[in-house]
């Protein structure tokens, strides 16, 4: 049987128990740097992904997660970061993850081969054209993220694949494509390694484009941020009074007048009369700060 790449020997895997700690580690860096480089090849790939998930949630769809094993947690791990990063509503990324909740607590590969419960999951959500699915599988070939992957598609949903394996089965189906070659691992099948740091930047870089696209990011600040803890009041602070160009007091006083939301606070600092202004401003604006503070600037001087 010939294994896939992610299960072939590395050249640097030879004699690697024998090395010094630091000749170790830094082979595995040299993986590791040798993944990250292989997502600059999926470039457009992932321009694509982001551009669909952008449109599906602008439209009042969802963007959903799903995996097995290494491959899941890192879909998860991007899909958790978005509310509190990128303000979306927990409701709008949910994930799917091989095994549910009690997986987390001890991963077993068991579950990767248990598909009975796909089509109940993407029931209870709903899910249908407007939506896009975001599958992740090392191998392109996990028979819990393939059957998501189907099940979405046969719902109308447009389906994103990422792998690491050139020709496999999930590449195959996606209707978005999105191949890491990041090759075989120094520990063979060990994919948390390599092919999960590429599948980490990809998903980062998909989800980043998707929010400016969103709106959600101005000149590299998180302007759509929720601002649920004191390190965050601190930095939506900071992003007010940079982009207004006002000083802290004023940059509170717009945040506390706008129950803390980063966009309509900017406005308000600016100059907009009130909530209610900055509010249609970004109506019009379609939820992007340049154009409302221009439209601002624009009835200031008129």
């Amino acid at each position: 049987m010939t294994a896939s790449r992610t299960e072939a020997r590395h050249a640097l895997a030879e004699g690697l128990q024998g090395q010094a700690p630091a000749t170790v580690l830094a082979r595995l860096l040299g993986q590791q740097r040798d993944a990250a480089a292989a997502v600059e090849a999926a470039i457009p790939a992932l321009a694509r992904a982001a551009e669909a998930a952008a449109a599906a949630l602008a439209a009042g769809g969802r963007v959903a997660y799903a995996g097995a094993g290494s491959a899941g947690l890192m879909a998860m791990a991007d899909a958790l970061e978005l509310p509190g990063t990128y303000g979306l509503a927990p409701e709008s990324t949910p994930v799917l993850f091989a095994g549910g909740a009690e997986a987390l607590l001890h991963m077993k590969g068991a579950v990767e081969d248990d598909t009975a419960d796909v089509p109940a999951a993407l029931d209870a959500l709903g899910f249908g054209p407007r939506d896009v699915a975001i599958c992740v599988s090392a191998s392109g070939t996990t028979p819990y993220t393939l059957a998501v992957a189907r099940e979405a598609a046969a719902r109308g949903a447009t389906v994103v694949g990422i792998a690491n394996v050139a020709g496999s089965t999930l590449l195959e189906e996606a209707a978005i494509a999105v191949l890491l070659d990041s090759g075989p691992e120094i520990v063979a099948g060990s994919t948390r390694m390599g092919a999960g740091t590429a599948q980490k930047i990809a998903l980062n870089m998909l989800s980043t484009l998707a929010a400016l696209r969103l709106g959600h990011v101005h000149e590299g600040l998180m302007v759509n941020l929720v601002a649920d803890n004191e390190k965050l009041r601190k930095r939506a602070a900071r992003i007010v009074a940079e982009l207004a160009g006002c000083d802290a007091a004023v940059a509170e006083s717009a945040l506390a007048q706008a129950s803390g939301a980063v966009k309509p606070a900017i406005l308000i600092a600016a100059g907009a009369p009130g909530l209610a202004r900055a509010e249609a401003l970004l109506a019009r604006a379609a939820g992007h700060l340049g154009p409302a503070l221009a439209a601002l600037a624009a009835a200031r001087d008129s």
